[in-house]
């Protein structure tokens, strides 16, 4: 496989773990080349008002899964506290990096 995307969020800390984990796939010859796919959650779009009150820990997910569902991405790097329960159908939490 020579080249894979990856969905991520812009935040200091996603990028950071995204990076991480993109030099650990190509390091390891998995892949040649990650590409990051950069997604604005909604999340990341509401500012005004606290996040508890419009939906909690799913704000900062769903759009990265939907790159995922339909093929933008190839798989995702999300911080697990933010992480809901349940996994829509077709996706899984496949690793746990240290």
């Amino acid at each position: 496989m020579k080249s894979l995307t990856l969905a991520t969020r812009g935040s200091p800390l996603a990028l950071t773990q995204s990076e991480w984990v993109r030099e650990q796939l190509i390091q390891l010859g998995t892949v040649e080349e990650i590409e990051l796919e950069i997604i604005k959650t909604r999340g990341d779009k509401i500012l005004d008002v606290p996040l508890a009150k419009v939906g909690g820990k799913g704000l900062f997910v769903k759009e990265i899964e939907e790159a995922v569902l339909d093929g933008r991405a190839d798989f995702a790097v999300h911080s697990l506290k933010d992480m809901p329960v349940e996994q829509p159908p077709g996706l899984v939490l496949a690793e746990f990096p240290r």
